[in-house]
């Protein structure tokens, strides 16, 4: 007799709890049961929350450097060895069997004076959500990356959308950004009141939903229009909202890739970058790529006299002024009384801006500490 464990039970209840809700025609009759079954739904997936809190397995210790980094993930055999080569000056193991990497390898891609850490995952498999062959000790290695990179071989097209319910299954948010939701917790005997509501569903809805995970008194408003699984998610507490570009390997194998890399980026809404890590097609495009997705920009530092060389500095897209400052060195902001500016983000050269001024990318900043 087969004995699944809990978690497998629970994935099970719930997708029979989603089958039976999606087959149900919504009316007056069936309204009251509808009810019954999202509050179930809700209810299965906070169980499939609390479950993986203590669940064990193998972990990978990895440790960021650089200026961001990106999680190459996919089945094995996908060619992300081969990628990471290509992408790096890192040579990883590379075979014709899967599973030929077994550990995290790391490896650095110099772009645009950026200093990007690439992972090399190890493959993972369909229900690697239920801890088949590590997959959630892998993915979970995954969530401290800035950028996911699915990599895909192009005969196999298929594993682009296994590998997107794998991430779904574990709360990880594809290319979407947090809900606009607050919360205010309020002590107890206030009850839950629901201030704004423009999700599309009703306040009964949003309260069952919140009840379910455990909020009886608080202040609630939704700015924005969202699924009810979207908002499981979320309330769930451990949800992730990450970006991810698909990587279309292996395109030496097919003359048709172009159409492919369409029809699947169509299908999923994903961003899907045909390569050959083999011959190294197409690969400073998908280095450009990369880069575009982390949210980073490059400025640059020059000394008030002009007489240092000018040192590129790495921040995120629509930094300020006060917080280039700040990546230096907290002593910086705290003594900075104004920066000048040439490029993209000034009006004119040498443009005198404050701490809360935007830079762009490819600005030129000098620092002027007060006296």
């Amino acid at each position: 007799m087969l004995i699944l464990a809990n978690n497998e039970v629970l994935e099970h209840k719930l997708e029979d709890l989603q089958k039976e809700y999606s087959k149900t025609k919504y009316n007056k009759a069936t309204n009251k049961h509808l009810g019954i079954l999202r509050k179930k739904i809700a209810e299965v997936k906070k169980e499939i929350v609390e479950s993986g809190k203590g669940s064990k397995g193998k972990g990978f210790f990895v440790k960021k450097q650089g200026d961001a980094t990106v999680a190459l993930l996919g089945f094995p055999s996908a060619g992300k060895s081969s990628l990471i080569n290509a992408l790096t000056n890192t040579k990883s193991k590379t075979a014709r069997y899967a599973f030929t990497t077994t550990n995290i390898v790391p490896g650095t891609m110099f772009y645009k004076d950026a200093h990007i850490q690439i992972f090399d995952m190890p493959g993972i498999i369909e229900n690697a959500h239920l801890g088949v062959g590590g997959g959630r000790s892998v993915i979970a290695a995954a969530r401290i990356t800035e950028l996911i990179a699915l990599v895909v071989d192009i005969e196999t097209t298929e594993q682009l959308e296994i590998l997107l319910r794998e991430l779904k299954a574990l709360n990880i948010n594809i290319n979407k950004r947090r809900p606009n939701i607050s919360i205010e917790e309020l002590t107890t005997n206030h009850g839950l009141t629901i201030e704004m509501n423009k999700s599309g569903l009703s306040n009964n809805e949003l309260a069952m939903v919140f009840q379910s995970f455990g909020m009886h008194n608080a202040k609630i408003r939704v700015s924005e229009q969202l699924s009810i699984d979207d908002l499981i998610s979320y309330v769930s507490g451990r949800s992730y909202y990450m970006r991810a570009i698909a990587v279309l390997n292996k395109i030496d194998l097919r003359k048709d890739y172009e159409k492919i890399a369409k029809d699947l980026q169509e299908k999923h809404k994903i961003r899907v970058i045909p390569v050959s890590a083999l011959d190294e097609t197409n690969i400073e495009n998908l280095k450009d790529e990369i880069y575009n997705n982390l949210g980073i920009m490059t400025i640059y530092l020059k000394s008030k006299d002009e007489s240092e060389r000018v040192m590129p500095l790495i921040i995120k897209q629509n930094a300020t002024v006060g917080e280039a400052a700040s990546k230096l060195h907290t002593e910086i902001l705290d003594q900075l009384k104004c920066a000048y500016v040439t490029g993209p983000s000034a009006k004119f050269r040498k443009q005198r801006v404050g701490i809360t001024h935007i830079l762009k990318h490819g600005d030129t900043i000098t620092f002027i500490k007060s006296n």
